[in-house]
């Protein structure tokens, strides 16, 4: 493994972590397969640092896997220039927080040839880090302005490292409870216990909002964005710069019964929930970022979107005419020539390639315009290096991505926490598959919140945009006034 890029001195091996070498095997026990993983996770749910990284409903958006997975036995939370760490005891550290990662995942290790045999495609995670990186950790990465209000005061990255998971294969309708090492081995019982446990668990916890739902751009002043994000696209200061509005509302109770509901409602390939300090996450993103897999690389922008109709011919004439939209092609292939540029740095010289360009997929809600673009990891490159070099994804900043992203901190206001970062999992072998935060929700000190937005380029029109935002935030709208309820009343349950 090559140094860290960040010029900082490397990191010793972190001696709490000693066992993890390349010569350790994969302990696998199958299990019984349940069609919903929600029945097997409900009782985990609440546990601090459980995580679901939810395929969607069996048969939904061509989800497979489901990972679970609870009490890490190590942790790491970046806020700012500081990282917590906990791993038996408690420490801070300045250092670059994807190099004391790298220190916590420990020696990459080659993946068991017996898991191969096991299941011919390999199981996605043996052990390893688990959770989110929120957009405002690119200011380690790169030299950015800092003007926006950090108004929730979220971490900027938050992982835990786990020794155990529930693998869920939706496609072969098989479980299997797999892991390393035995620092933590009430998260394996607790895990295998709720794998066999007879039936689904009781009621979620009662869940309600109140007030109204608040943005932080009203109308009037995203068309005043708009005609400043255009104003920088004629004077050629950027081609494209992805524009979001946030929204809020106050919330109180159990948020695992609001995912269950947006789960419902929204089903998507990428969908999560993480129960991590501070903050619960409820994402039903569409959009993988970043994946590896035996040095091989792929990423999936989305640009491009049309909402759904409900008559079915009308709805396939709105697919037809996102694939040829010249507008929605130009926005996809701005962002496919970032994502090839930016895989360059890591990857090897004539790897990279484009296979899929501007494939339509159909969601709950909307049409994407979906690009996928693969490369090979360069010799002594692992992943931690490729989300460095990618980090935050090009689909949601803008190009080019640095000068978009001032425009970004300039004009929204606000700093975006974990809209636009990642989520997803990096193993010890070296694996990792990590989706975009859109189409996501955070309920932090008694307020939940989310946000939405779109690309502008230079053709673009101010109330095309304003709809495109609307339809992105109408499942997440939804499920907000699913929970609305007056004080006097009961608080609704899914």
């Amino acid at each position: 493994m090559r140094a860290p890029a960040s010029g900082s001195p490397p990191i010793p091996p972190n001696p709490l972590n000693p066992i993890m070498t390349p010569l350790m095997t994969l302990d696998v026990e199958e299990l019984p397969y349940r069609p919903d993983s929600a029945t097997v996770f409900a009782p985990l749910a609440a546990r601090p640092w459980s995580v679901w990284l939810d395929s969607g409903r069996p048969g939904s958006l061509a989800g497979r896997w489901d990972i679970l997975a609870c009490d890490p036995w190590s942790s790491l939370v970046t806020r700012g220039g500081l990282t917590w760490i906990r791993d038996g005891g408690v420490s801070r550290s300045r250092q670059d927080p994807l190099d004391l990662l790298r220190r916590q995942l420990g020696p990459m290790a080659v993946w068991p040839p017996r898991v191969a045999a096991l299941e011919p495609e390999g199981l996605p995670f043996g052990g390893g880090a688990i959770g989110w990186f929120g957009y405002d950790l690119g200011r380690r990465f790169e030299r950015l302005p800092a003007t926006a209000l950090d108004r929730q005061g979220l971490p900027d990255m938050a992982l835990g490292l786990y020794d155990w998971a529930l693998l869920v294969d939706h496609a072969r309708q098989r479980t299997w409870l797999a892991g390393r090492g035995g620092r933590s081995p009430q998260a394996r019982e607790r895990l295998r216990r709720s794998a066999l446990a007879p039936g689904p668990a009781g009621l979620p916890g009662a869940f309600r909002v109140t007030g109204p739902l608040r943005s932080n751009l009203t109308d009037e002043d995203y068309r005043d964005r708009f005609q400043r994000v255009q104003a920088y696209i004629q004077a050629g200061d950027c081609y494209q710069v992805n524009l979001a509005r946030r929204f809020s509302v106050k919330a109180r109770g159990d948020p695992w019964a609001a995912y269950l509901e947006l789960r419902r409602h929204s089903p998507a390939p990428f969908a999560a929930w993480l129960n991590t300090p501070g903050v619960q996450i409820l994402s039903a993103s569409p959009e993988r970022f970043l994946r590896v897999r035996e040095g091989r690389v792929e990423t999936c922008p989305i640009k491009g979107t049309a909402p759904r109709l409900a008559d079915p011919v009308a709805d396939q004439r709105q697919r037809q005419s996102l694939a040829m939209s010249p507008k929605d092609r130009a926005e996809n292939i701005m962002i496919v020539d970032l994502l090839r540029n930016d895989l360059g740095r890591n990857c090897a010289i004539g790897s990279i390639q484009v296979p899929d360009l501007f494939a339509v997929e159909t969601f709950a809600q909307v049409h994407h315009l979906v690009s996928r673009v693969i490369g090979r990891l360069a010799p002594g490159v692992d992943g931690l290096e490729l989300l460095r070099g990618c980090f935050p994804g090009g689909s949601i900043t803008g190009a080019p991505k640095i000068r978009a992203m001032e425009v970004i901190e300039e004009l929204e206001g606000e700093r975006r926490g974990v809209y636009c970062g990642c989520i997803g999992y990096l193993g010890h072998d070296g694996a990792l598959d990590t989706s975009i935060t859109i189409r996501t929700l955070t309920l932090a000190q008694g307020e939940l919140s989310f946000w939405a937005g779109g690309g502008l380029v230079a053709d673009s029109q101010c109330e095309d945009e304003a709809a495109e935002i609307a339809v992105k935030a109408r499942a997440m709208r939804e499920l907000v006034e699913t929970f609305r309820r007056d004080d006097g009343e009961e608080a609704f349950r899914p």
